[in-house]
Formats: structure tokens, C-alpha cells, sequence
């Protein structure tokens, strides 16, 4: 890959920071025309984003952990989007081994550390909820843990120990985050809450196991057996309820959470945060939002139905494109504007005839009993708990 020179002398291998703004503002254009609330140290990422975008200029000068910063703030603002930025690499591995990361590693570090705290909840839907505690829970978790085992590796490897600690007590405190937040639901009976957690939490340590594999750390040392593959195998430092979560992710949801290449087809998704797809199968809520949308008109929601249907025939044990259609489809019914009129004859024949329209009709109170009852009947083969 060719090099690239900014006027700071940084040189990069990776994307020139000008065209990643590029790609934010075409996965993401909300962020640059007010919806987003950039308040708030913790949305500082954000209004940098915004900053840079009116000031390309300055994108020329900056050094290697501004522009990790910038990478940091490029992928939390479009990991929940359609098209994530492609910096993962970048900031999971390749920055920590840039020729000059022995003068930026500590601020690379801090960066890592801070940036578990930012707000994400305008820029994701793929969410759970504690509601008694107010507790979120996303797949930026995994993005996090994903960075900051790589700081972590980074940080021995520069026999930075004290800080590298740091990093590790960190990681352990969001291990024991969601430790605690499946634990509670379940207790609660929070059945639907509970298998949205299972799904993030699954992604969130398999990004986790990744990195760990990525940076090949060894297979004795201490950290790693204490921090790798929590969704699938008991471990000693932590209660079942991982390893439960992650067979009943494997059971009921993993089918249903996946890149959505099917959406990205459908532009106009992009518009605002609102649209932006939440965790599966649990859909109803955001296909009634879209149905109701004034700010979609009714030809671009014939490309998100159209999306839908494709998402679903590629995924076809997949119920959450079917239930946000039926959302959908049951807001357009009290509209005086005609979906059919914007949609291919022969593609709402073939709808009509579908498992997907089954799907979509069952009411929700029906369609989230069901996976209810499923959990309820479902023993872990690992743990052989039961909710």
C-alpha cells in the first residue's frame, strides 16, 4: 500500500484523514446538520468530527495520536451505522506499531482509556437496556475492548507496565459491566432485554477474542486466560451467566445480527440517527417508526421495503426484516399514500406468497411471547442453567 505524507511529515498507510471525513459524512450525514447533540465532554469526539470537517486544512498538521484520535472518533460515530468506517485495523493494531509510536504510545493510551466513556446513544440503535438503572449496553463495548486490548499488547511491548495495568483494570471493569447487567436481567425476568444483551455481548467478546489473536498474545499468559473467550467456555474469574448468554446468542438471535448488506441499498436509511437498524429480531418499534416518518416520502420507503425482503430471503431463519416490515406496514395502513403504487408488481406478489408476510402479521405480544417461552425451555449445554 502506498505510503501517504501529510505536511506534519506523518506518514500513513492507512486512509488520508481528508477522504475519511469523506466516508463519515457519507455513512453518517446526520452528524454534520444538527441532529446530533455535540455537548458534553463526552461527545467531544463528535464536535471534533464536526470541527475538522468545516477546517479540512487542519487535517494536513496533525500527528500520529491526533490522528488515532480521528480514527477512534471516525468509528465510534459509524460503528452502528451501514457502513462502518474502515479503520478497525488501523486503530486495533497498525497505529500501535507506527515507526514513531514511542513518542504518542501514552497519549494513545489515555485516548484508549477516555474514550470508554463516550456517549454513543445518538450514533447506534443496536442496543440493550437496564431500565431500573438506566444502563445502556452496545456493540461499541466491543469496538472499546477491541482498542484497548491492542493498547494493552502495545503497552507491554514498550515496557510500559504501570500503564498497561491501567489499560487491563479497565477492561476487567466492562467485563464485569455486563457481567453484572445479564445477571440482573435475568434475575428481573427481563426475557427481552436479556436476549438483546446476549447478542452485543456476544459480538463485544468476540471482538475481544479477535484483537487477543490478532496480537497472538500467548496462550499462558495470565491476562489473556482470564479475559479470553468468555461467550463460550466457563471460566473461573467470572459467573456462568457469560458462557449461558453467549450459547443462548448462539441459539436464538446470531442468525439475526449481521453486517445488513441488504440495507445499505437503501440510502435514505442514512438520514437521520433515528433510522438506524437496533438489534434483531426485536424490530417492531423501528419499522412503525419508519412507517410514520415524514421526513421519508413514500418512494424511498418502497426501497426500505424492498431492502427488507432481500435482507430476509438471504437470511431466511432471520424473523427481524419480517417484523420491521410488518411495523411498517401497519403505520402505512392508516396513510392515505399507497406503498404498492412505488413497489414492482411481481416483488409484492412474491411478498404475498412469503414466509416474510407470515412473519410479519403474527401480533408482537404473540411474536415476543414466543421467544419468551423459547428461553424459558432452553437449557445451556455449557452451564446447564436455564432463565
Amino acid at each position: 500500500m502506498a505510503k501517504k505524507v501529510l505536511r506534519s511529515n506523518l506518514e500513513l498507510s492507512g486512509i488520508a484523514p481528508n477522504l475519511l471525513l469523506k466516508d463519515i459524512e457519507v455513512t453518517a450525514p446526520f452528524l454534520f446538520k444538527g441532529e446530533v447533540n455535540l455537548e458534553g465532554k463526552d461527545r467531544a469526539y463528535l464536535s471534533k468530527l464536526v470541527f475538522y470537517k468545516k477546517n479540512l486544512n487542519a487535517l494536513k498538521y496533525i500527528n500520529l495520536s491526533e490522528y488515532f484520535y480521528l480514527c477512534m472518533a471516525a468509528h465510534w460515530a459509524t460503528a452502528g451505522t451501514y457502513v462502518p468506517t474502515n479503520v478497525d485495523n488501523q486503530i486495533r493494531e497498525g497505529l500501535w506499531k507506527h515507526k514513531e509510536i514511542d513518542g504518542h504510545i501514552e497519549k494513545m493510551a489515555r485516548i484508549t482509556i477516555d474514550s470508554w466513556n463516550w456517549n454513543y446513544e445518538e450514533v447506534t440503535n443496536r442496543k440493550s437496556y437496564n431500565p431500573d438503572k438506566g444502563q445502556v449496553l452496545s456493540t461499541h463495548e466491543g469496538t472499546w475492548l477491541s482498542v484497548a486490548i491492542g493498547a494493552y499488547n502495545a503497552l507491554i511491548k514498550y515496557k510500559k507496565e504501570t500503564l498497561a495495568r491501567e489499560v487491563a483494570e479497565v477492561i476487567l471493569e466492562e467485563i464485569s459491566k455486563e457481567e453484572k447487567l445479564l445477571n440482573y436481567l435475568r434475575e428481573k425476568r427481563d426475557h427481552i432485554n436479556f436476549l438483546r444483551s446476549t447478542a452485543l455481548m456476544a459480538h463485544n467478546f468476540g471482538d475481544l477474542d479477535r484483537v487477543i489473536d490478532q496480537w497472538q498474545m500467548p496462550e499462558d499468559d495470565s491476562f489473556r486466560k482470564r479475559i479470553y473467550k468468555l461467550g463460550h467456555q466457563l471460566n473461573d474469574s467470572y459467573s456462568p451467566i457469560l458462557s449461558y448468554a453467549g450459547q443462548v446468542n448462539k441459539k436464538f438471535l446470531s442468525v439475526e445480527n449481521h453486517r445488513h448488506m441488504s440495507l445499505r441499498q437503501a440510502k435514505s436509511l442514512r438520514r437521520s440517527y433515528k433510522f438506524l437498524v437496533p438489534v434483531g429480531p426485536f424490530m417492531d418499534e423501528w419499522g412503525e417508526m419508519l412507517g410514520k416518518s415524514q421526513d421519508l416520502n413514500p418512494s424511498e420507503k418502497g426501497e426500505i421495503v424492498i431492502s427488507l425482503f432481500e435482507g430476509f430471503k438471504r437470511q431466511d431463519h432471520a424473523y427481524g426484516y419480517a417484523r420491521a416490515y410488518g411495523g411498517m406496514m401497519r403505520e402505512l395502513s392508516h396513510s392515505t399514500n399507497s406503498l404498492e403504487a412505488h413497489l414492482p408488481f411481481d416483488l409484492m406478489a412474491e411478498i404475498k406468497k412469503s414466509a416474510f408476510l407470515k412473519i410479519s402479521e403474527i401480533p408482537k405480544e404473540e411474536f415476543e411471547s414466543d421467544f419468551k417461552k423459547k428461553l424459558e425451555e432452553f437449557e445451556c449445554p455449557v452451564t446447564k442453567m436455564i432463565f
